[in-house]
Formats: structure tokens, sequence, C-alpha cells
């Protein structure tokens, strides 16, 4: 069983051994209330989406469960696992001058854990409250519930809190910040076993006491687990509102500037970097109908030769790190199809140059690219794509995080002999 918490809803998936989906669910956080960072709401959402899956399968077939959350959630627990405080979210920055002049001293230039954004940030203002035991991430406290315990999180959610990955430990500089080293919980590695259902749980769900409680990860790495790319050298694009790469790398990338970092999958490293650039700036000029309408009549075979560089706004991130980059789209073809087509052509120019800056940080050469968002169902944006890439487009096998939560909590039974 995976299940995926995001900022709107949960959502779980059922998966066989052979990584097919036996069902799958999705309920909207705001069923249970309005405030989507009242962890009660995460949890009944979260229970709820996991029954519809139950009623469609052999509740005495399920042998694991597994939990991915949003990267940068956190929340103060006491020893029982009762939150203290409002969790602080993703995008949620700290303001405390004191906390990020501290971690700014300390952390190393290519530490995730820099920012107002940070775990790191919002464990430091966590740490003083009454009674705190543990400070967890989203997914850590929803396993919590599975398996009872609260003192556990796993090496890609730990990132952005300093976890370093390479040496697989909380490093030194940590404790320089001020922060409490035995408020932040044990390092396991995505897929682990952490431990096996509670009684109260089991009751609940209808399910056996020795379903295994598996390590989970980050929405962004179950999404790119779930696309089914497990070999050094894919790469997974996420065509939605920005233009989002990941390759799996057999060494680990961190390129400030461009606000790269690496997650560890294993004995691979997962690096990407984000682009201003995708549909965001194709609505601009396009509603999504006319989009479908104008693509029936591009040529993808042929090059417009315009060298756009679409953006939404003045600024950039990836593969340039500009602030000021401005927008290039012009001179506009009379005909809306080749307007249509140059921007596409523009965008797919800069997923193959993230690629090569990703390749110039130390990343392998590209082999295969699976896509996911909505600009992935384009045919005549696909062909662009593939001629620029010039490496296989392969199918994702799935864009629900929640199955490539199930993929870790199938390992994990694997690991406890129990396929």
């Amino acid at each position: 069983m995976g299940i995926d918490i995001g900022t709107s809803g949960a959502r779980a998936v059922a998966m066989r051994p052979d990584f097919s989906i036996a069902a799958h669910s999705a309920i909207a956080l705001e069923r249970f209330g309005l405030n989507g960072r009242d962890p009660a709401v995460w949890w009944e959402a979260v229970g709820a989406t996991l029954a519809e899956v139950l009623k469609c399968i052999d509740r005495a077939a399920v042998l694991s469960i597994a939990v991915d959350g949003t990267s940068g959630t956190l929340l103060p627990v006491d020893g029982s696992g009762r939150p203290l405080a409002e969790p602080l979210m993703y995008n949620d920055k700290v303001a405390d001058d004191i906390i990020l002049t501290a971690i700014a001293g300390a952390a190393p230039a290519t530490s995730a854990a820099l920012g107002a954004t940070s775990g790191l940030a919002k464990a430091l203002s966590f740490q003083h409250l009454p009674g705190v035991a543990t400070v967890l991430h989203q997914a850590d406290w929803i396993a919590g519930q599975f398996s009872g315990r609260f003192d556990v999180s796993d090496e890609n959610n730990a990132l952005k809190t300093g976890y370093d990955v390479e040496a697989r430990r909380w490093p030194d500089w940590i404790a320089a910040t001020g922060m409490r080293m035995e408020f932040l919980p044990r390092i396991v590695r995505p897929g682990d076993v952490t431990g096996t259902l509670t009684a109260s749980a089991a009751k609940m769900f209808g399910l056996p006491r020795d379903v295994v409680v598996v390590a989970g990860t980050t929405d962004g790495c179950a999404s790119f687990l779930a696309t089914g790319a497990t070999a050094a050298g894919a790469g997974v694009t996420a065509l939605g509102s920005s233009l989002t790469i990941k390759i799996l790398s057999d060494r680990p990338i961190s390129a400030p500037q461009f606000g790269i970092y690496s997650h560890r999958l294993g004995n691979t490293y997962l690096a990407g970097g984000a682009s201003n650039s995708g549909g965001k700036v194709l609505a601009q000029h396009f509603p999504v109908a006319r989009i479908v309408e104008l693509s029936k009549k591009i040529d993808p075979a042929t090059e417009t030769g315009l060298d756009y560089y679409p953006l939404p706004a003045p600024g950039e991130r990836f593969p340039i790190a500009d602030p000021a980059l401005p927008p290039r789209l012009e001179p506009r073809p009379a005909d809306d199809a080749d307007y249509l087509k140059a921007m596409f052509e523009g965008i797919a120019a800069i997923e193959a140059l993230g690629y090569r800056r990703l390749a110039e940080l130390g990343a392998p050469r590209l082999t295969s690219v699976r896509s996911v968002g909505g600009g992935a169902a384009n045919p005549a944006w696909t062909a662009i794509r593939q001629r620029k890439l010039g490496v296989a487009l392969v199918p994702a096998l799935s864009e629900e995080a929640a199955a490539g939560t199930a993929r870790l909590a199938l390992m994990g039974a694997g690991a406890a002999g129990l396929l």
C-alpha cells in the first residue's frame, strides 16, 4: 500500500508484486475541514482514502504500507506523537533572523537546509516548545499513526532538514546552529521497515497486525519512482505550469546557484532542476482548447528557426541562473499555429539544455526520458521534444506519487521476506 498526502488531498494505491495497480483512491482534504494544515484533517483524509482502496482488495493480502508527504512540511510532537503546534508547511517561511543567520553561518554552501523555507529553520523554531520530544516531517507523522513510532524519518524527507545523504548521518554542523540533536528523528533509508501496525491501526482498517510499516519519501521522489525509472541516466520531465527535470545519477550533484541538490535512492542519487518556463507561459497566450486545436496543424518534423526562450515573466533559475533574464517570444509569426510551435520548440530546447547542464555538473549521459504532467499528452510537442532530446521517450508507468510509495512498500515487504 502506498499513501500520498499532498497539499490538497490524500491518495492511496494498492500495488501487486509485479508493480501492477490493484486499486487506487483519492480524497480531497477539504472534505474533512477547511484547515489543510491541521494534522487531524490529514489523518482523516488518509484513513478515508485507504478505506476506499481496502474495499476493493483482499485485506488479508496486504503486506506493507508506506507514506510520502510534502517535502519541508514539519510539526513538533510530544513523546506520544501528539502535535504541539500547527505545522509549518513546505512553502511557509521562518521569519526569525537569528535562526536564519545561525544556519547560514554553519551550513555548507551546498546544503539543502539553507533558506527560510528549509526544514531545519522550522525545526529550530519548534524546539523551544514545552513538551517537545521530536520534530517530524509530514510523512513521518502519518506513518507513525500506523506504527506508533514518532522518532523515525527517511533520508529524502530529512534532506532539507540538513541530513547528509553521502555520509548517511546528521552532520556535526547542525549542532552549531543551536539545534538540539535529540529532537531530530532517527534516519533510515526509504524502503526500510520501521515497524508493524499497532493494534488500534490494525483494528481500524481491518488489517493483519503483522503488516509492516516501511519508511517512505517525499512527494517529489515518489512521483519519480512511480514512472518506473530505475537506472542511472533515466530522466523524468514534468510538463506542468513549470518545467521540471530530474535524472538518476550514480553520484550526488549539488549546484545551489541553480537550486539543484540530490536525494539518495538506494545507491543512486536523484538530481534535478526547475525552469520557470512551461505550461504557464503557454496559458498566457492560448487557452487549453486552442492549444489542442492548433497542435493538430503543427508539423513537428520541421523547425521554425525562431529560437524562443518562453518565460511567463523576467527571471530564470535553471538551466540559466539569471533573475533578470527576459522572455524571448519575438518575432511573432502571423499564424497562431507557428507561434505555438515556436514556443513548443523553445521549451523543448530549455529541457534539452537542462539535461546537458546536469551532465556538465556530473550527471550521467541521458539515456531515456519519461514524461508526466499535462504537456506530456500533446503528440506534436512530444515529437518536437524527442527531436531536441535525441533519446527514447518512454511511457511513464504511473503519474501517481502513491504508486511510487507503493514501490517502496513492496521493497520493504521483500526485505522482510514477505514476498
